[in-house]
């Protein structure tokens, strides 16, 4: 099989609808993970609308619900509070996004669903030491939440404002 007909089974393979990590697609391709990386690179400058998780890739789908953006800050500690919170009132948390004095907005993908989604998040984290991403932000950074409705929302704004994560809420000191 040549590079593009490679590319054209990954392409398959997320058209299926379900989450795949590489590792999973470069053995079943047989190649490394690295050539997948590449693949799954060539075909997003392409258009195809992949998505890349720390748990796999995915085509992406139109969002079916209500989004909206809040600004969230915490300390490390509080970060599985703050995404189990969102989970337990009907939101699902698209991504993380902060700004960077030097690069703008940088976002990462973490489609997280579900508490296994949360628990899973938090080990990896803690597995690799990885910092936060809003550990360049001074721990301000935003979500891409999307629920049900509106109202399924307030309620999510309402629980993180209840809780003390969302920013706007914080007295800006000058």
């Amino acid at each position: 099989m040549d590079a593009q007909e490679r590319r054209l089974r990954v392409l398959d393979i997320l058209k299926e609808g379900e989450r795949v990590r590489g590792t999973e697609l470069a053995k079943a391709l047989g190649v490394s993970r690295q050539i997948i990386v590449g693949d799954v690179a060539l075909l997003k400058a392409g258009g195809v609308p992949v998505i890349s998780t720390p748990r796999g890739y995915y085509m992406k789908k139109e969002p079916r619900g209500y989004l909206r953006t809040l600004v969230c800050f915490h300390k490390r500690r509080r970060t599985a509070e703050e995404l189990r919170l969102i989970i337990s009132l009907g939101g699902m948390v698209h991504n993380v996004s902060v700004e960077h004095e030097i690069y703008g907005s940088i976002t990462a993908n973490l489609e997280i669903k579900n508490k296994n989604d949360v628990d899973d998040f938090i080990r990896r984290m803690k597995m690799k030491r990885a910092p936060l991403l809003s550990t360049i932000s001074g721990g301000i950074h935003s979500h891409l939440i999307e629920t049900k409705g509106e109202k399924e929302m307030d309620m999510v704004e309402e629980g993180l404002r209840k809780a003390g994560f969302l920013y706007e809420d914080r007295q800006v000191r000058l």
